[in-house]
């Protein structure tokens, strides 16, 4: 049961303690390489505040995007901004995000996000989540998976097995977390190939769903010939 009200709360805590980490940085921090490659630190806060503003949007009935070149031409340009400039950005849309959300809505209704996607409203504030958690990550600044809180690691790994299955270039795969007797199974993948199953901690599973990490280098192959690789998300 998405509970929407709970994820924005969720979203501010992750907002703050991203722009808590970065508050002490210098200029010259920010120019230093992401762990996302091509992006510096300061890509990764300029798409931030940009996708704070495109969610908003949708919120709003409105297109996500102009278009893909906007978007990244937009990040881009906003990517060398001093940190002063960057921390203010990243407060205003937060604001104007969380403002949006407060207000009175059919958190039932379907919205459009990129590429055609389409979801119900009272999952954005989860989406939003997702990109303030991971990309504090992908910063390197000493905040990595096994930091995330529990209840989105479980989430999002939900999310993104879900977001695999019955893709015909991912083979069916199980999950095993490595937790004790209770521990969870997903499945993801399509129907070709060999059967795979995977064991590890839930880090390193979501590690290997997102591309982050290791990408499931520490995983074990209980069955099957090998760690697939993932298609880009």
């Amino acid at each position: 049961m998405i509970d929407h009200v709970r994820d924005i709360a969720s979203v501010r805590e992750a907002t703050d303690r991203l722009i808590e980490a970065v508050s002490s940085w210098d200029n010259a921090a920010l120019a230093e390489p992401s762990l996302l490659p091509g992006w510096t630190r300061g890509h990764v806060l300029a798409h931030l505040s940009r996708n704070a503003d495109a969610l908003v949007n949708v919120l709003q009935g409105l297109p996500m995007y102009k278009d893909a070149e906007t978007r990244d031409a937009d990040i881009e340009r906003d990517a060398g901004r001093p940190l002063d400039a960057q921390l203010a950005d990243l407060r205003a849309t937060a604001d104007r995000f969380e403002k949006v959300c407060g207000e009175p809505a059919d958190w039932e209704r379907t919205v459009e996000l990129r590429n055609g996607v389409t979801d119900r409203a009272a999952r954005v504030p989860f989406r939003r989540w997702v990109e303030v958690a991971l990309h504090h990550v992908d910063l390197g600044v000493g905040y990595g998976l096994g930091d995330l809180p529990d209840e989105f690691t479980a989430r999002e790994i939900e999310f993104l097995a879900d977001r695999w299955s019955g893709r015909p270039d991912v083979p069916p795969v199980t999950l095993r977390a490595r937790n004790g007797e209770d521990s969870p199974v997903w499945h993801t993948g399509g129907t070709e190939g060999t059967p795979v199953v995977l064991e590890g901690g839930v880090a390193e599973i979501l590690g290997w769903l997102a591309g982050r990490g290791d990408r499931g280098a520490r995983l074990a192959v209980v069955e099957g010939p090998g760690l697939p690789e993932l298609p880009p998300l």
